[in-house]
């Protein structure tokens, strides 16, 4: 008898701690709800569609990625398309300087959380962090951040500026681990 209801009362401790718990699945949702409060609370305007070269983003919209869950996108700074060069004729070349397959990236940041006063991490300018993150782009091997990547080919050209919203399962390991979704302001640069 005794021993019934001792493996009566560990059963229910099992089955009261797997109810309690925050399974993957539930701090994904927790996680939804986050980037959807703070779109919200920030008054942002989300773009379905993919703006062309000459879109003027407005202060407050996004792009919200396809084939990507919960990853928005806005361009602050276009950067540098093309490198004009006057030849000793006098004539000009211009020389494409987009961003292409194992360019490596020299990226500045600033990050923060999604909550209401979180605290900015930046390594902005060589005060705050020595060296920048170098990268290879689209080598996550180097990065395994799928969202700068995928920001860097919306970004196009060196010395851009953008605003980008990662969900966790898009940013890096640590952020992955914790389910923690993240703002970033991302300056990117090439190496020559």
């Amino acid at each position: 008898m005794k021993k019934s209801i001792l493996l009566w009362l560990i059963g229910v401790v099992i089955i009261a701690a797997g109810c309690n718990s925050n399974t993957y699945s539930r701090l994904r949702d927790k996680e939804d709800r986050l980037i959807a409060n703070y779109l919200s609370r920030n008054n942002y305007t989300i773009v379905t569609e993919e703006p062309d070269d000459n879109h003027v983003w407005g202060e407050k919209e996004f792009y919200k990625v396809k084939g990507v869950d919960n990853l928005y996108f806005r361009l602050i700074s276009r950067g540098d398309s093309v490198l004009v060069d006057t030849l000793s004729d006098g004539k000009k070349d211009t020389l494409d300087l987009s961003i292409v397959a194992n360019d490596v990236i020299i990226a500045r940041y600033k990050r923060w959380e999604l909550t209401e006063n979180a605290d900015t991490l930046s390594y902005w300018t060589t005060l705050e962090q020595a060296y920048p993150y170098e990268f290879h782009y689209l080598n996550t091997t180097e990065c395994e951040a799928v969202a700068w990547h995928l920001a860097v080919g919306l970004m196009e050209y060196p010395n851009s500026v953008c605003e980008i919203i990662v969900p966790s399962k898009l940013g890096f390991s640590a952020e992955q681990s914790t389910v923690t979704p993240y703002a970033y302001i991302l300056k990117i640069n090439v190496k020559p």
